[in-house]
């Protein structure tokens, strides 16, 4: 099945997510179209972003004038200081991630399942040396949300019953960001419900592109 034409792009899904930031979140992004979220926050919202390697308060991306090689993010992104950067060890930082002391993680995903479960570390044909730091992710911040296109290039659907890759974390996902459409629950033993349409896309079109199980909440 293609993807379908309207909906969602990188830009799109990322200005979405930004919707859910809050003022005085302490936030993590993952690497992909999560890094994509900080040039979408909305004026007035002031949100702290975190890094794994160590930085808390990361500024927009550099203009090539500003580029510092030293100054990267986990995903060796050149970043920007604010002027409340502050640097720690990769412990201490990890120690914030695992002691929950992070609202909110953005992360990209191949495969998310009905119960929550997600996969987005291992890429099938590609050598990968492991999930970084999204499995501390998931276990120590308070809240997930996931971005990922709905459908795979090859048309495979990504939302599932069940993942067929191997998993990050179980029951981990708390909101879903697709190129289609946004999908919630109330809790981790509730189902998802699909409480926003992507512009141009019908509730009809996201059941015939979906495997999981959901509710409709319009």
């Amino acid at each position: 099945m293609n993807e379908a034409r309207s909906g969602w792009d990188r830009e799109g899904m990322a200005a979405r997510a930004a919707r859910e930031m809050q003022d005085g979140f302490c936030v993590n992004l993952g690497i992909g179209i999560p890094t994509l979220v900080a040039n979408h926050i909305a004026p007035g919202i002031d949100v702290t972003f975190q890094s794994e390697n160590g930085i808390l308060g990361i500024g927009p991306f550099p203009t090539e004038p500003e580029v510092d090689p030293d100054l990267i993010n986990a995903g060796k992104q050149t970043i920007t200081e604010i002027d409340r950067t502050s640097y720690a060890s990769s412990a201490e930082s990890f120690g914030m991630i695992r002691g929950g002391h992070i609202d909110l993680s953005v992360l990209g995903a191949m495969e998310v399942a009905q119960n929550g479960d997600l996969a987005n570390w291992m890429v099938p044909g590609r050598v990968v040396k492991g999930p970084g730091g999204a499995m501390d992710l998931v276990a120590g911040v308070r809240k997930i949300i996931v971005l990922m296109d709905h459908l795979a290039k090859d048309g495979t659907m990504k939302f599932r019953k069940t993942c067929t890759l191997p998993l990050t974390g179980t029951n981990v996902v708390d909101v879903l960001i697709t190129s289609l459409a946004v999908f919630s629950r109330m809790d981790r033993q509730a189902p998802f419900q699909m409480i926003e349409l992507a512009p141009g896309i019908s509730a009809a079109q996201v059941r015939a592109s979906t495997e999981a199980y959901f509710e409709e909440k319009l």
